[in-house]
Formats: structure tokens, sequence, C-alpha cells
């Protein structure tokens, strides 16, 4: 195949129809929207959601719980992932996202005790779980909450 033998995919393109152009191309005067209604008007139409003045279905169902505002979410790593640093390398949310293990802090890292750590490590992160602080110390590590 040579570029200039591309064609693009049987079905994949069509010409625009063209509406309003008289009466010999079968969509004219009404232009294919039928006669009066609100989808015949310019700006008809109705809202996604829309029942014809029926109570919608958004509005018939119950509503429950609330939406935090506040609420802070944390990107978790799990020990095992901490193994591709060197013995005695100090872990931050800075050297976690460089090393590709967190592409958004988001509210802060938490390190949870997936896994075993078989480096010594001083790794400082916003939460830790007791687990995860056990088997960093186990190591020889430190574990410092910034």
């Amino acid at each position: 195949m040579k570029l200039h033998e591309l064609t693009p995919a049987a079905g994949s393109r069509h010409e625009k129809k063209r509406v309003g152009r008289g009466i010999a191309s079968g969509n004219g005067k009404t232009a294919g929207r039928g006669h009066k209604g609100q989808k015949a008007r310019s700006g008809g139409g109705v809202r996604p959601g829309f029942e014809g003045g029926q109570n919608p279905l958004f509005r018939r169902l119950p509503k429950r719980g609330f939406t935090n505002i506040s609420r802070k979410e944390y990107a978790v790593v799990n020990l095992d992932r901490l193994n591709q640093f060197t013995e005695g390398a100090e872990v931050t949310p800075e050297v976690l996202v460089q090393a590709g293990i967190v592409k958004n802090t988001l509210s802060g890292i938490k390190i949870l005790g997936e896994g075993e750590l078989t480096v010594k490590l001083t790794v400082k992160a916003n939460k830790f779980s007791k687990s995860a602080v056990e088997k960093i110390e186990a190591a020889g590590g430190k574990t410092e909450v910034i």
C-alpha cells in the first residue's frame, strides 16, 4: 500500500445534507422538520430529561446522602512499589511523582502496607497505615508524617 492509495473506510464519510433548497431536493419547504410543533420551530426542541410536562424521572427519584465539599482524597502507594529506590534513600511526594509511581498527589500521599519492603528507606508522607509503619521500621527505615 502506498500513501496515494489510502482512502477512508466505506461509509465513514458522507456529505452534509443541504436542507431547505427547494422542492426538487426532497428536503425543501419544511426542511425535514415536518409540519408545526415544538421541534419544527427555530430554537425548538426540549432539554435532556424532559418528559412532555410529566414529572421527570430525576425529580421522581428520592435524593439520598450528601457530598462533603471539604473531603480529602489521598493518592495511595503500596510498600512493594518502594523497593525500586536505593538503600538509605529519602522518599518524598516529589520523588514519587518523578519516579512515576504517583501521577497526582491530590490532597496528599498515604502509604499502605501491601507487599514487603526489602530496602532501608526514610519515607515522608501525609499518612501511613499501621502495617506500613511496622514494615518500614522492620526493614530498618524511618517514617515521617509531613
